[in-house]
């Protein structure tokens, strides 16, 4: 494999892998699981590249976080009045990475 392609392999939609790695790496912290947790907000407030960033969690095996039921507390006592219709929809808070996922790539012996 040439070099550009194997760049072009690592590249996610004009951001280097290298480089996404890196600030997710920053930007996460523990997770229960072993694994990592980034919060969304932090990830936009990194500018243009948010949607890339997001794009690379979800391929190297990170989950959003899982919808919430929606509530309606307008009844008695903040008892839910009728049906609220299921899940909200709304954008993950946060992404959950797996233990190793931030792991760098081992380079192969001789190159």
């Amino acid at each position: 494999m040439s070099l550009a392609r194997a760049r072009k392999a690592t590249t996610v939609i004009g951001m280097d892998d290298e480089a996404i790695r890196i600030l997710v790496t920053r930007l996460g912290r523990a997770h229960p699981s072993g694994g990592t947790v980034v919060e969304r907000a932090q990830i936009m407030a990194e500018g243009a590249g948010a949607k890339d960033v997001m794009t690379w969690i979800t391929a190297h095996g990170g989950v959003p976080e899982e919808l919430v039921a929606k509530v309606n507390n307008s009844g008695l006592h903040g008892l839910p009045a009728r049906d609220a219709g299921g899940a909200a929809h709304r954008n993950p808070a946060r992404f959950v990475l797996p233990a190793g996922a931030l792991d760098a790539p081992e380079v192969p012996a001789g190159t």
